[in-house]
C-alpha cells in the first residue's frame, strides 16, 4: 500500500485527486495539508491533517506526495517536495515556465524519485473516442484539427478567486495544458505556433481567451478556450479527406466527481449515447451520418499508473518531460501573441 499525501484542499484536492486517490487499489489516502480549515477530514475521516509541508514531509510513511495548490504555487512547493527525496504529482500546470520545469525535472533525476504531472484528460472519453478514430483512420488524411473548451462566465469568478490573479496564469495556464498535451500525444510536437492569448471580459485580470494553432506538415491543429461563448461550440471538430467527426459536450466525469468522495460506479466514465459524437463520411459524392460510440474515460486510470510506476512494474503514465513540453508551448504562444506572428518550435533545449 501506497500511503498519499495531498497538499491542498480546495477544487482540485477536493474534486479530483481526493476521490480518485481513494478509489484506486494500492493506493491510500492518508494525508492531507490544510493550513486553517479541516474540510478534508470532514469528507475523509481518519486521515492525519497537516498544517504545514514541513510537518508533512517528516511523516516517513508518505510514498507520495499530490500538489494541488493554486498554479503559481506548484513550482516552489513540487521543488521542497524534490529536495527533500519524495516522489510528487503536480497538478496541471506542473509549472508556469520552461524554465522551472527543467529545473524540477533535474531534480527528481538526482534524487531519484517520480515527478509527474497530473494530465488526467488523456483519460476522458471523447479524447479517447478520438484517439481511437485516428488510429482507425477512417477520416482519411486528417487536414484540420480543432480542440475547443468554451464556457458562459462573463462576470469574475465567485470562487477559486486566486485565477483571477495576475500570476494565475488566466485560462492559458488553466486549460491550455490539458489542450496542448492532448495535442502532443496525437500528434507529437509541432513544427511551429501562432496564437492570440487575450483578455475579452470586462475589467482588469489575468487573459481569459486564447486560440493556439499548432502546425505539422499538412495539418493545423487548433486548440482555443474562452469564458464568453454562448452558446458554445463543439469540444472536437475534426476534417480529413473521406469526412469529418463532431463532437459536442464535455466529458462527464468532472461533473460526477463533484458529487462524490471515491468512485463506486460501475459504469464510470461511460456516456450516454445522446452526448456521442457524430462521424460523417462521403458516399458517392454524398454526405452520410452515424454517432460513433463513446469510449470509456476513467480519470483513475492515471493513478493506476502512478502506482504501478513506483512499484517499478511500469514507467510513468506521464512524465515531467511531458510537463516541460507543455509550459515550452505555452511559452510559444504568448510569443506569438505579443510579436503577432509565427513562431517556429526549436525542440533542442529538451531535458532528457
Amino acid at each position: 500500500m501506497i500511503r498519499v499525501g495531498l497538499v491542498g484542499f480546495g477544487m482540485a484536492g477536493r474534486v479530483f485527486h481526493g476521490p480518485l486517490l481513494s478509489s484506486v487499489e494500492g493506493l491510500e489516502l492518508a494525508a492531507v495539508m490544510e493550513r486553517s480549515t479541516n474540510k478534508a477530514a470532514e469528507r475523509y475521516p481518519g486521515i492525519t491533517v497537516y498544517r504545514s509541508l514541513d510537518a508533512m514531509l517528516a511523516d516517513k510513511s508518505l510514498g507520495l506526495f499530490v500538489v494541488a495548490t493554486p498554479n503559481g504555487t506548484h513550482y516552489a512547493l513540487a521543488k521542497e517536495i524534490l529536495s527533500a527525496g519524495k516522489n510528487v504529482v503536480v497538478d496541471k500546470p506542473m509549472t508556469l515556465t520552461s524554465a522551472e520545469a527543467a529545473e524540477l525535472i533535474g531534480l527528481a533525476k538526482k534524487h531519484e524519485v517520480l515527478l509527474a504531472p497530473f494530465h488526467n484528460r488523456r483519460w476522458d472519453s471523447d479524447f479517447l473516442t478520438v484517439q481511437k478514430l485516428l488510429h482507425e483512420g477512417v477520416l482519411g488524411r486528417l487536414v484540420a484539427v480543432e480542440s475547443r473548451f468554451d464556457r458562459w462566465r462573463p462576470a469574475r469568478l465567485t470562487e477559486r478567486l486566486w485565477k483571477e490573479e495576475s500570476d494565475s496564469g488566466g485560462m492559458l495556464q488553466d486549460l491550455g495544458p490539458h489542450l496542448v498535451d492532448q495535442a502532443l500525444v496525437l500528434f507529437g510536437k509541432p513544427e511551429a505556433v501562432s496564437a492570440e492569448v487575450l483578455r475579452e471580459r470586462d475589467g482588469a485580470g489575468p487573459n481569459d481567451s486564447f486560440t493556439i494553432r499548432l502546425r505539422y506538415p499538412g495539418l493545423i491543429v487548433t486548440v482555443a478556450s474562452n469564458l464568453l461563448s454562448l452558446k458554445a461550440g463543439p469540444r472536437y471538430r475534426l476534417r480529413g479527406t473521406r469526412g469529418g467527426y463532431i463532437k459536442k459536450g464535455v466529458d462527464p466525469q468532472e461533473a460526477a466527481l463533484t458529487k462524490i468522495t471515491r468512485v463506486a460506479d460501475a459504469a464510470w466514465g461511460q456516456e450516454a449515447s445522446p452526448a456521442w459524437g457524430l462521424l460523417y463520411v462521403d458516399i458517392d459524392g454524398g454526405s452520410v451520418s452515424r454517432p460513433v460510440p463513446a469510449a470509456t474515460g476513467d480519470y483513475r486510470l492515471y493513478y493506476a499508473g502512478i502506482r504501478d510506476a513506483l512499484l517499478g512494474k511500469a514507467a510513468a503514465p506521464v512524465t515531467g518531460v511531458d510537463g516541460w513540453r507543455v509550459a515550452r508551448l505555452l511559452e510559444w504562444a504568448v510569443e506569438s501573441s505579443e510579436k503577432r506572428r509565427e513562431i517556429v518550435c526549436d525542440w533542442s533545449q529538451e531535458p532528457k
